[in-house]
């Protein structure tokens, strides 16, 4: 199955949630916001949403600064 996550095209031998999608990539920042296909899937909702052959997800960290 193929995704496009953060721009960048990667094959997964199987479907899977966003939740697990995120536990495989661990992403470096301890909280995270999502988007797939330019929809914002809250946290609550990540296990729920299943990934599809060509869906766009975005990971977006918080950075902060002043």
């Amino acid at each position: 199955m193929r995704l496009i996550i953060n721009g960048e095209t990667i094959e997964r031998p199987e479907p899977c949630s966003l939740e697990a999608l995120l536990r495989e990539l661990k992403p470096k920042a301890e909280r995270v916001a999502t988007v797939v296909n330019d929809n914002v899937v809250p946290s609550d909702l990540r296990a729920a949403r299943s990934l599809h052959e060509n869906d766009c997800v975005e990971i977006l960290t918080f950075a902060g600064g002043g």
